[in-house]
């Protein structure tokens, strides 16, 4: 680990930053993915009442 001096407490919270960043995104991204999961399935079970 390099020695940060009195950058390390910026430069540590900018790691966790963009983590908490990329976490968020990943989680937005899945929720997403299971609400048009779930609406494709409503819209193909209303195409096959008919």
């Amino acid at each position: 680990m390099p020695e940060l001096g009195k950058y390390a407490g910026a430069v540590i919270g900018s790691y966790v930053l963009a983590a908490l960043l990329i976490a968020a995104l990943v989680g937005l991204s899945l929720w997403q993915a299971a609400r048009v999961k779930r609406a494709l399935a409503e819209v193909e079970a209303r195409q096959g009442e008919k």
